[in-house]
């Protein structure tokens, strides 16, 4: 593989047209959009009363050599390769391909020169999937992200290793906004890993991302997406899958870092026989605050999402989880589930999980669950009196809380990099 010589972001005189157009636009929007507050419906568990977002300039500059090897509990598959960026700094260790107009071959680069090189690809699906109308964050981003990641995979094309995507926050007191494309054609398969990262564990912080994903007919994705951001910053970030018809999607999402913000999750299953798994876990301690809002939106007939989630906190954490399932007028034969667990390790931890419905056909089969919990004292007392030691026993029921969840995804990387996580950072709440 080719190692391409390290670029830094920012706006120039390549820019398209198309796209200097739609962040003049998105300035504008960003200035008149007030931040959500508590009566904003989906923000009412989420308090941004202490953010300043002018107090966070843009990301700038960016050392790629001191952020290689930095630790993380976010691993990733051997063998992957893919884009780094770090702050305002990017490199990707795949050869670009030549030419303009549409890539031929497998393609991952900076979304920055995509956009530049490949307008017939990039101007026709940047900003359809998630659109920035009336949203502030996804209005933020669009007028600021620079870098960024395309993934593309062409018609019937298979990447032999996984695609690795990794955005790193390494200055305190800034701002990255992070913007992912990921289109595969039509019987395409790929697999996919994206970490949003902090170098320093103390640096305060903005990340705010936008993901697009486009799942074309036929084709199937495995895409793992984690953040393990400082527990001083700030998340926000907008992902949003369209399924087409035919297509798979496996989708992993794990959350440990940061302090406050919010993650929206959102699959639309457009396509007759798409097929959706969506599987997340987020740990939490001290003080955190993790929102996850998910929605799983079927669009058409013989459609089907299963979603799971897990949540462990200790601490005087919090967290929330509200879900969504949407289906359209029309969207008959519809199979839908979602799921969401929390296990508080504290009693001064506290979870809120809300599951919807919202059904607008008449031949579906849609059910939900959730549950707050603490660990349960007749488990811990049967294991205790047959040897076990408190934080020993501690440790085997909350692992056997989260085995179920690792048993989702199919064995091998995904599964081993999931349990490995997981492992990690509950050792440093139960053994901390």
């Amino acid at each position: 593989m080719a190692s391409a010589t390290a670029q830094t972001t920012g706006a120039d005189a390549t820019e398209p047209a198309w796209l200097s157009d739609r962040r003049s636009k998105a300035v504008g929007a960003a200035g008149e959009l007030a931040l959500p507050g508590p009566k904003t419906r989906g923000w009412e568990f989420t308090d941004l009363s202490g953010l300043d977002l002018a107090g966070f300039a843009p990301a700038e500059g960016g050392d790629l050599d001191a952020a290689a090897g930095l630790a993380t509990r976010l691993s990733l598959p051997e063998g992957s390769s893919g884009l780094t960026q770090v702050d305002a700094t990017w490199r990707s260790e795949l050869r670009s391909p030549s030419g303009n107009g549409r890539p031929e071959e497998v393609t991952v680069m900076s979304l920055s020169e995509a956009a530049a090189r490949f307008p017939d690809l990039i101007a026709g699906r940047f900003g359809t999937i998630v659109p920035g109308d009336g949203d502030p964050f996804v209005a933020i981003n669009e007028a600021g992200w620079s870098g960024g990641a395309l993934v593309y995979v062409p018609r019937n094309a298979a990447p032999e290793h996984p695609i690795s995507l990794t955005a790193v926050q390494q200055a305190g007191g800034r701002s990255l906004n992070w913007r992912t494309l990921i289109v595969l054609e039509e019987g395409a398969e790929a697999e996919v890993w994206e970490r949003y990262i902090s170098s320093d564990d103390a640096a305060e912080g903005l990340f705010n991302g936008v993901t697009e994903v486009i799942v074309g007919e036929g084709a199937n994705l495995r895409y793992v997406c984690g953040q393990d951001l400082s527990e001083r910053s700030w998340v926000f970030a907008s992902q949003r899958a369209e399924v087409a018809c035919d297509g798979q999607l496996d989708w992993v999402a794990l959350g440990f870092g940061s302090a406050n913000g919010k993650v929206r999750m959102e699959t639309k299953l457009a396509g007759r026989g798409a097929e959706a798994r969506v599987t997340g876990a987020y740990v939490s301690n001290g003080r955190q605050h993790l929102d996850y809002d998910t929605t799983q939106e079927h669009a058409a007939e013989d459609t089907t999402s299963d979603l799971a989630f897990r949540g462990v906190l200790d601490g005087r954490s919090t967290a929330v989880w509200r879900g969504m399932i949407n289906v359209d007028k029309g969207a008959q034969r519809t199979d839908a589930f979602q799921d969401c667990r929390n296990l508080l390790l504290s009693k001064r931890a506290h979870a809120d999980a809300i599951p919807g419905l919202q059904i607008e056909a008449d031949d579906v089969a849609c059910t939900h669950a959730a549950a707050v919990a603490q660990i349960d004292p007749d488990q811990l007392f049967y294991l205790t009196s047959r040897g076990l030691d408190r934080d020993s026993a501690s440790e085997l029921i909350v692992g056997g809380f989260l085995a179920e969840l690792v048993e989702r995804v199919p064995g091998g990387a995904v599964a081993d990099a999931l349990a490995g996580a997981l492992d990690a950072r509950l050792g440093e709440l139960l053994n901390g």
